[in-house]
């Protein structure tokens, strides 16, 4: 876990990557707020709130008496957010830098490209 973030927040972002990477596929049950709060040794209160969030974002929806599961269509929604994300916290940033440094669009993606190149070379 991390400090930075509270609790409730980190176990949401914890199970979208579950989601993401096939760990939780689409229509399964998810461990319930007890189990989350036992393995994390966290509060109960604090894992459910986690969960919640998740369930008001529409990546989770609750059978009464059954428990939580995971929601038709989350992973593309997941997917898209983040990669909205992405763009803004990354992307955008790079193509104003870009700019400001009078590298072309052309130029920017020559750049990244290489950069993907020696990346994958390292792999």
């Amino acid at each position: 876990m991390d400090d930075a973030k509270p609790l409730f927040i980190q176990l949401a972002e914890q199970i979208e990557g579950r989601i993401l990477d096939g760990t939780y596929p689409e229509e399964t049950q998810v461990p319930s707020t007890n189990e989350f709060a036992a393995f994390l040794r966290i509060n109960p209160a604090t894992a459910g709130k986690g969960l919640t969030r998740l369930v008001e974002a529409g990546v989770l929806y609750k059978r009464r008496g059954i428990g939580m599961f995971v929601a038709r269509g989350a992973r593309e929604g997941l997917l898209r957010a983040r990669r909205e994300t992405f763009r803004d916290q990354f992307i955008q940033p790079l193509i104003d830098e870009a700019a400001r440094l009078g590298i072309d669009p052309a130029q920017l993606a020559g750049m990244v490209a290489e950069a993907a190149s020696t990346t994958e070379e390292v792999r």
